[in-house]
């Protein structure tokens, strides 16, 4: 685990709340040298604390607004298999071992119920697929977020300090 301070928490904040913010204006508003803020990003990337810049996208802007997570049962012995074939398929836009029932989860995308059938048939032949079972998302309710952690982790650091 990164040791992120009140500082990093204060950083992690403002790229979050105002992602297209220029590193000169950030480092005005907190307050800091630019130098200060480029080694704290370059720390925080390098122990994995920030994984990415991109921009977020919308499957349902893209044409696949259906959402569903699968839950795959495979042959022992064959995980790494499906999850290279997992990646293959577009469709697929998350993958991961879990506990409990099953061995594999992932959050699917398709254009309608039909193109999520068809991507399930193509789960179920995979070599080393056993059974599948699907659940289909009605509606978000908790877009994916890390302020509120970034928030709290900032909170944290604060009181320990």
């Amino acid at each position: 685990m990164a040791d992120v301070d009140a500082l990093d928490a204060r950083i992690l904040r403002l790229l979050l709340e105002q992602p297209g913010t220029s590193m000169r204006e950030c480092a005005r508003v907190l307050g800091i040298a630019r130098g200060t803020l480029q080694a704290r990003l370059d720390r925080l990337e390098r122990t994995g604390v920030i994984t990415g810049s991109g921009p977020r996208l919308s499957p349902a802007a893209l044409g696949h607004p259906v959402l569903a997570f699968v839950h795959i049962e495979v042959t022992q012995g064959h995980l790494d298999d499906v999850g290279d074939a997992l990646a293959e398929l577009p469709e697929i836009i998350e993958a991961f071992s879990i506990t409990g029932g099953g061995d594999l989860m992932t959050r699917v995308v398709a254009r309608d119920n039909v193109h999520l059938e068809d991507v399930i048939q193509r789960l179920i032949q995979l070599p080393g697929v056993v059974r599948t079972r699907t659940e289909v998302a009605l509606r978000e309710r908790v877009p994916h977020r890390m302020l509120p952690l970034v928030a709290e982790v900032g909170r944290a650091s604060a009181r320990t300090r």
